[in-house]
């Protein structure tokens, strides 16, 4: 089979559409041929040899995939051989074919194309196991989610919307009027505005319930300062940086918390309730059409580089998702 693979870290150019092995499914896990993957931050950061990935995981970017299972291993049950599926990945996504743990298995959404379904798996389990797990978003919060037009943005505002939040997002301003699109009752533009003060007038002073961060470092007091009493901060990323001083008074004065958490290296039984509490409680939103797969763009897997250069400009909405086939 052909993988994208990364002889020596560096730029876009660094990947490279080769003849791999293939996988063989190990107990408890099926083959999937893979039709889409879909890029990650994290891809970016494996690429340039700053995040590689777990040990037994494919050498391969590709947090997520869409495809159809080909092989069933050992101690396997639910699932057959012609399903069409979405997967939670630790690696390898960027290939025609993966050996995937069967817990991190999704059935593609009703509504959803095989394709697209691709640009689920990864958000959807970030956002439900930090914002609905975690944080505890209720109906009536205000969610404030950082990088509004990413993947990880677009479908937090869905879902925070669908919750009955009150969303509010930080983003370019190009991107404002698509988001109130998807719900999002508010928009800063995080270049020109001081998100503190804005969250601080829409709420009436208040703050936010819950704020999902990607940038750790450089958010970090000015998110404990537009937190609500009571509040959660969840750090799910670092392009601001990864060390920073927290104001210990502040937090305690709001009888507030702050958590980071990290999908890719959980142990394979904390994925599975993940994926489970996704299937449970979100599958059901987006095969209604209250949640849906945002894709700017669909690029060949060959054509990993540009799709990359995509990402790492931040112009593209949502998902950019590479297909096979």
């Amino acid at each position: 089979m052909r993988a994208i693979t990364i002889p020596e870290p560096g730029g876009p150019d660094a990947l490279v559409w080769a003849e791999v092995p293939d996988p063989e499914p190990g107990p408890g896990e099926v083959i999937v041929d893979v039709r889409a993957s879909a890029v990650n931050r994290a891809d970016l950061l494996q690429r340039q040899g700053h995040y590689p990935p777990p040990p037994g995981a494919p050498a391969y970017p590709g947090l997520e995939c869409s495809g159809v299972v080909s092989a069933i291993g050992p101690d396997v049950t639910g699932w057959e051989v012609g399903r069409e599926v979405c997967a939670l990945l630790a690696g390898g996504g960027y290939a025609e074919r993966v050996a995937v743990p069967a817990g991190q298995l999704l059935p593609v959404p009703e509504g959803v194309g095989l394709v697209d379904a691709a640009a689920l798996p990864e958000v959807a389990c970030t956002v439900w196991s930090n914002v609905v797990s975690l944080a505890g978003l209720a109906e009536g919060d205000t969610l404030l989610v950082h990088g509004g037009g990413s993947g990880i943005g677009t479908f937090a505002v869905q879902l925070g919307t669908a919750l009955g939040a009150t969303v509010v997002v930080t983003a370019r301003s190009a991107k404002h009027e698509r988001l109130r699109e998807l719900g999002a009752a508010h928009a800063i533009d995080y270049r020109e505005q001081d998100f503190v003060e804005e969250v601080r007038r829409v709420t009436d002073g208040r703050g936010a319930d819950v704020i999902l961060d990607i940038m750790g470092a450089a958010y970090l007091g000015r998110n404990v300062a537009a937190l609500a009493t009571g509040g959660r901060l969840v750090v799910i990323g670092m392009q601001g940086g990864r060390k920073a001083e927290l104001d210990l008074g502040a937090l305690l004065a709001k009888r507030a918390s702050v958590a980071a958490t990290a999908l890719r290296s959980r142990p394979l039984a904390e994925k599975a309730a993940i994926v489970a509490g996704v299937r449970d409680q979100v599958w059901p939103l987006v095969a209604a059409g209250t949640v849906r797969p945002i894709v700017d763009q669909r690029l060949p897997m060959a054509e990993a580089a540009e799709a990359h250069r995509l990402v790492e400009s931040n112009d593209h909405f949502g998902k950019v998702l590479l297909t096979v086939g």
